[in-house]
């Protein structure tokens, strides 16, 4: 005689094992929670509490905030640090972006030779350098156009050659400023030219080449239109990194030489009794000088 086997049970689930079953709408979301987490902690609450002491007078020495609501920034025009380090900072912006984007096309058109050799040893050593952090960037020019044990300085009086002061005159200063930044981000924009130039078909130049097009026609009226979603989002890009330079001439100049080399993405006073507080690093736009 057979025997019949009991049916497993099932059990009933529960409301909220229903909400976040695989089949629920909310599922997908908790594997975003864990970044939305940190997410809220390390980037959200600090900008909002940022721009509330950006509102407020903060005394170092008591650990106290005073709310005076918008005075620091209906200050900030009136200010001759703040106007300076504007300038300066629209200086950097005008001198950089052209120069930081036109040397990574080059580097771009020169990698895609076909007859080049060693072409990835040369885009190592090309993005070598974005892969350091700003502190080490800065500190190895620092060495290297140091006025006293300056490397390139060294190099200089061998060869019988005038010694420069190039990181406390305001000229030199914001040209070594300007090369270090070049030296530091332009492997970046030639990576990105040079993924734009290999997704341009060959077909487009060859057609060129029959109807007699030089390298210069073939540059401005193929190369350059195909690239141009590549060269608007590095424009872009390249501005907003201007506009929020600080560490190359913290580090470097110690904020003081660029007219006290103040830029306006975190332009800083300290006073005597340490009662200020910067609103900066918090947002992708020029930082704010907020004297007590």
């Amino acid at each position: 005689m057979r025997r019949l086997k009991a049916k497993p049970k099932t059990r009933i689930k529960t409301g909220l094992e229903k909400s976040i079953g695989e089949n629920s709408v909310f599922y997908p979301y908790l594997y975003l929670l864990p970044y939305a987490l940190f997410f809220l902690i390390f980037w959200v609450y600090p900008l909002f509490d940022g721009f509330y002491v950006s509102l407020c007078r903060y005394d170092f020495a008591e650990t106290q905030r005073t709310f005076i609501a918008f005075k620091h920034y209906i200050s900030l025009p009136f200010d001759p640090l703040f106007r300076a380090s504007f300038i300066n900072t629209f200086i950097f912006v005008l001198e950089t972006t052209p120069l930081i984007i036109g040397v990574g096309l080059a580097f771009a058109l020169l990698l895609n030779l076909s007859f080049l050799k060693g072409k990835t040893v040369l885009r190592v050593l090309l993005i070598s350098p974005f892969m350091l952090s700003i502190a080490a960037v800065c500190m190895t020019w620092e060495w290297i156009l140091g006025s006293q044990f300056g490397l390139l300085n060294y190099y200089f009086s061998q060869l019988r050659l005038p010694t420069q002061t190039w990181l406390l005159e305001k000229g030199w200063s914001l040209f070594a400023v300007v090369l270090t930044t070049l030296w530091w981000t332009v492997g970046f924009n030639t990576i990105l030219f040079l993924a734009g130039l290999q997704e341009i078909p060959d077909v487009l130049h060859e057609a060129a080449k029959i109807d007699g097009a030089g390298r210069w026609s073939n540059f401005w009226y193929i190369t350059l239109p195909c690239l141009r979603p590549v060269l608007l989002f590095i424009i872009v890009m390249q501005i907003i990194a201007s506009f929020k330079i600080f560490g190359q001439v913290f580090i470097m100049t110690g904020g003081g030489v660029l007219l006290r080399a103040h830029v306006s993405w975190c332009s800083i006073s300290m006073k005597q009794d340490f009662s200020i507080i910067v609103w900066a690093k918090l947002q992708p736009l020029p930082g704010c000088y907020l004297s007590s």
